[in-house]
């Protein structure tokens, strides 16, 4: 069977040292989120890719947990530190921690789950994807934490039954399953580009556009796209205690994974119970803006992560219950 491969994806550069709230993350409106008290504390994001650097200053305190699940550092399961950089890339905008210095993520009080499921070179087999959404389903944490979300920036050209049956079993499981779109496109929003898993219905499939809002011409278009986040030019963690700017879908998906745990804190608040993984997805889905792309380049539009308490401002004449007609 073939293989299942990281997204392509650019390096645009390397840096040795920053200390800021990345473009992606403020253009996403997640800093709004944090002011009202939500930084995604007590969710745990699954993470399959390359690994994590367990090292690094501003994820070492973001990391609950892990696993190799690849036949890289001769299949030692214990051992999932990232020897490719992508993965660290992947963690770091979903959750890079507050400690004035590097980074910020989506949800800085989120913790991540690292499941190495690629090796070193971005390639893995389909067994060993399968396996770890399956492990991110069956975890409990040392307090009976729950994985509530997972991220794969990862894909291939074939459509695996056994795959899809994992992610489906997720998604029953109440998990939300946010994978990357695909970087196969043309530049054309009515041709059709496959990559699984970011072609199944169940997952969240995430496009990508630049930091203003231009549809990226590498971005997958396809009737399954959800929605679409910043995947050009993404300032993120990075291997060797260093920090990196890629560009490609596999940096779009992070930061709705990472909006997801904003997401899941504040709606369970409001609703005073636990959401179901639909549920999860409408309310994702209420934050997203059209672009006036056709629907199989951005879906439902561009996250943002504000835009219901934007929309709650708007001065329009409204009726209270008391008012409406029967």
């Amino acid at each position: 069977m073939a293989q299942v491969n990281l997204i392509p994806y650019t390096i645009q550069s390397i840096e040795d040292s920053k200390n800021e709230t990345p473009e992606g993350v403020q253009l996403v409106q997640a800093p709004a989120v944090w002011e009202k008290g939500y930084e995604g504390e007590e969710i745990v994001i699954a993470v399959i890719d390359t690994g994590i650097e367990s090292n690094h200053p501003d994820l070492e305190e973001q990391i609950i947990g892990g696993r190799n699940f690849t036949s890289d550092y001769n299949g030692d399961q214990g051992n999932f530190e990232d020897n490719n950089g992508h993965g660290t890339h992947v963690s770091g905008t979903i959750a890079a921690s507050f400690n004035d210095d590097g980074v910020v993520g989506i949800a800085p009080k989120a913790k991540i789950l690292s499941l190495k499921a690629l090796t070193g070179g971005g390639s893995g087999e389909y067994d060993w994807i399968i396996d770890a959404i399956n492990y991110a389903v069956e975890w409990s944490g040392p307090n009976n934490e729950r994985a509530r979300v997972i991220c794969m920036s990862l894909g291939g050209p074939n459509d695996v039954p056994e795959m899809h049956e994992a992610i489906q079993h997720a998604v029953n499981q109440g998990v939300s399953v946010v994978v990357a779109a695909g970087n196969e496109g043309d530049g054309q929003e009515d041709t059709i580009e496959h990559a699984y898993p970011g072609a199944y219905n169940e997952v969240i499939s995430v496009g990508a556009v630049d930091m203003d809002l231009q549809l990226a011409p590498f971005s997958n278009t396809h009737n399954e796209v959800d929605l679409v986040a910043p995947g050009v030019d993404v300032l993120s963690t990075y291997i060797d205690n260093k920090f990196a700017r890629l560009s490609g879908t596999s940096m779009a998906a992070p930061h709705v994974a990472g909006a997801l745990a904003l997401i899941i804190k504040l709606s369970e608040k409001e609703f005073d119970r636990s959401l179901i993984e639909s549920e999860i997805y409408a309310q994702l889905i209420r934050r997203t803006l059209p672009l006036d792309y056709q629907k199989t380049a951005e879906g439902n539009g561009f996250l943002l992560l504000n835009l219901v308490e934007q929309l709650d401002r708007i001065n329009t004449p409204s009726l209270s219950k008391n008012d409406r007609q029967p």
